[in-house]
């Protein structure tokens, strides 16, 4: 997922990804990042300037998870010929170039805690996004992305510790079996689901709760945007071992390379650029109950683009990982409300 995604500067771009995807987040995060952002529009005198369009901002929104489900469908016939880890590490290339390009982080400044903290964010990234398009490989995109969002929703329930956030998790492990019992699509409709396919899913979505927990980190000691390229530019070289065997075959000129640039495009750079721009714009509670409709979008073009087809009882589980997840961000008290402490709510991960 494809596609996606917010600490202060970087776990709320997705699972890039995304965005990701891209996909829940860390509201106190994201409240601070609205408050910043709206604060460096105000006057001298400090003065908060708030949209008066929220539409616009909820459209961004919206694209950038239309954005990364499409980038991830189109990743799915990708896989057929060049295999998971050759379209994985491509894609987190071409994402990483793109944003170096765009930010040119200063790096000489960089010390030593401040590399190891971003290595290890691109070692979530990389096992947060090569688990996941190993996962879409082998089941419906739509279910992947469901299961997927069980991880957030665990880490979420793991530091609130709040019965609300423990019934969330209940109702999503209750949905992934629904998922896992309901069988495949096409022909295989009517058989279970593949087993290493499920496996890859709730793998990746441990990493995705790994990436959050690395990215609010990354966000505290790395100043603006330089850590969430460069941390996917190490993903890509973690990935290489895995996806330099399958290059010859799925690149042979140039042009083999635009349908993994277009990948790279959609599922991390603009679900990046759409999400940025939406969140000086809107409230963290609006932006994450809309981000978490990504597997809604998933289920949308695995449908459309793809003929994946899901059993009425897959469809109804994916409704309620939606709404556990919507339960669980609007629960989730404000920064303001808070006690100091770590993070009670998931983050949207570029995928």
């Amino acid at each position: 997922m494809p596609s996606r995604s917010s600490s202060a500067s970087t776990a709320n771009l997705r699972r890039s990804s995304i965005s990701t995807s891209d996909h829940p987040f860390l509201l106190n995060d994201i409240d601070q990042r609205c408050s910043l952002d709206r604060r460096t529009e105000g006057d001298q005198h400090g003065s908060v300037q708030f949209s008066s369009r929220p539409s616009g901002a909820i459209t961004m929104v919206l694209g950038s998870c239309i954005s990364l489900q499409l980038g991830a469908a189109v990743a799915v016939p990708l896989l057929a010929s060049a295999g998971p880890g050759t379209t994985t590490m491509l894609r987190l290339l071409g994402a990483a170039l793109l944003l170096l390009l765009l930010v040119r982080p200063d790096l000489r400044g960089w010390r030593r805690p401040q590399w190891g903290t971003v290595l290890l964010f691109g070692a979530t990234m990389a096992g947060m996004n090569g688990f996941f398009y190993a996962s879409i490989d082998r089941i419906p995109l739509s279910v992947a992305v469901a299961i997927e969002f069980a991880g957030p929703l665990l880490l979420a329930a793991a530091l609130s510790r709040r019965l609300i956030d423990g019934i969330c998790v209940g109702a999503a492990a209750g949905s992934i079996v629904v998922l896992t019992l309901g069988g495949g699509h096409g022909d295989t409709a009517s058989a279970p689901l593949d087993p290493l396919g499920v496996l890859f899913a709730i793998v990746a979505g441990a990493f995705w709760a790994a990436y959050i927990v690395a990215g609010r980190r990354v966000g505290t000691v790395v100043p603006g945007h330089g850590a969430l390229a460069v941390g996917m530019l190490v993903s890509a070289v973690l990935l290489a071992p895995f996806g330099i065997a399958g290059l010859h075959d799925a690149v042979r000129s140039p042009m083999d390379l635009l349908p993994f640039a277009l990948v790279a495009l959609l599922s991390s750079f603009l679900p990046y650029s759409l999400e940025f721009a939406a969140l000086r714009r809107l409230d963290a509670r609006a932006f994450g109950v809309l981000l978490s409709l990504e597997p809604a979008a998933a289920a949308l073009f695995g449908w459309v683009l793809l003929d994946q087809h899901l059993q009425p009882a897959q469809l109804a589980a994916v409704a309620v990982v939606i709404a556990a997840s919507i339960v669980s961000t609007l629960s989730a008290p404000r920064a303001s409300e808070r006690a100091p402490g770590p993070p009670t709510a998931p983050v949207a991960a570029v995928r």
